[in-house]
Parts: structure tokens; sequence; C-alpha cells
């Protein structure tokens, strides 16, 4: 992590958009060159964030994705700023649109099974990611699936066990949009199924109708 003394970082932010903000402050921005600065704050004066902090996390997080073959974004460095109180994590963004905004754009038909396909890769691969919701998961230009704001992820070295698993459908459910058209037909759930041997049928059905 790199100490970023105030004038640095006020050449690094300007001319930039905010596409994200707080009663405390900015949170997230699109600097001139296109690239993102996300900003963390501690919210309490103990926390984990003292000794891993979430711009560290989100770093951290996006090489194991990578080692996993992953597509995620790509980091250029972590910051730390004193000046304004924030570590941050600055990175090029993942191309694409997030599967929120193409819920109802025609010609994706099939991106209910490649959501499961790919969730169970992500399972079989050690990934529990706590905040999976269709915001998170990215279309790329190349007709694949990636994740973005991933500071709250964890990696295991070995697929997840069964109760994580059942955990993170349930995350998934949270919202009652991305609800609806997750279980508008069985391509999600019978995608799943077919690329991974932990969980069985009525497991996930009884998970995804909870």
């Amino acid at each position: 992590m790199q100490t970023l003394d105030h004038s640095l970082y006020l050449n690094l932010r300007e001319g930039a958009d905010v596409l994200e903000a707080d009663g405390k402050g900015d949170k997230v921005l699109r600097l001139a060159d296109g690239s993102m600065l996300k900003l963390f704050r501690r919210k309490r004066l103990l926390t984990s964030a003292l000794w891993a902090p979430y711009a560290q996390r989100f770093a951290d997080n996006c090489q194991a994705l990578r080692e996993r073959a992953i597509e995620c974004p790509r980091v250029r460095q972590v910051y730390r700023i004193p000046s304004v109180e924030r570590d941050a994590v600055h990175y090029d963004p993942l191309p694409g649109q997030t599967l929120r905004q193409l819920l109802a754009a025609p010609g994706h038909e099939g991106l209910r099974g490649q959501l499961g396909t790919f969730i169970a890769r992500l399972h079989e691969a050690g990934v529990y990611f706590r905040s999976a919701h269709l915001g998170n998961v990215v279309l790329t230009p190349q007709n694949t699936l990636g994740l973005i704001d991933i500071a709250d992820l964890r990696t295991y070295r070995k697929p997840l066990r069964k109760s994580l698993r059942l955990r993170n459908f349930k995350h998934m459910l949270r919202y009652r949009q991305d609800r609806a058209w997750l279980l508008q037909d069985n391509q999600f759930l019978e995608h799943y199924l077919a690329h991974q041997r932990v969980c069985n049928e009525r497991e996930l059905s009884l998970a995804l109708n909870a």
C-alpha cells in the first residue's frame, strides 16, 4: 500500500466524475483516463480494516480471481490517503454491462443458464462471493461473465462446502427484481446442477424458494 499525499491525490482526481458518494464524502470516482478510484472509510474505531484494509482486500481478491482465470477489474495501485482519512484502490474497470442492466434487454435468452454455469464454476474454484447479486456480475464484450465490487469476497483452496453454497444462493435472492429473473424458468438451477456435484436439486430448490 502506497501513501498518497494530498497534492498528488488532487492531481489524480482532477477532472474525475463522482459515481457514488454519501454524507461522508466520495466513494467511487471515474478518473479522467477512464480508470476508477474506489475509496474506503473506516466506519468504526476498532475494526478489522485496521489490519486488513478493504482497499487491499479488493486488490488481493482481484489477484485470487485472476489466478483462477475469473475475470475481474485490473488493479493499478492501492493507496492510503491520510489527508482525507481514506484508503483507495485504483483500477481499470471490467468492461461490459451488469446482468441487472441487461434484465430487459433482448437477445440474452440464455443468460440465466450461463449464470448458473458461472456460479457453479465459482463454487468449484472455492470462491464465496457474499455480495453476489446481478449488479455485481458483468457480461463482457467477449460474452463471458466476470465479477466487480469484490472487496467482500473470500477464497478457499478447495471447492465450497454445501452450507456456503446454499448461503450464497440466499444472498443472490435478496433483491426482488433479481429473484424474479432468476426463478423465471429452470435454466439457472439446471445449469448450476450440471456443473457441480455437491448439492442436489431438492436442496437448491429449497434454498431458492425459501
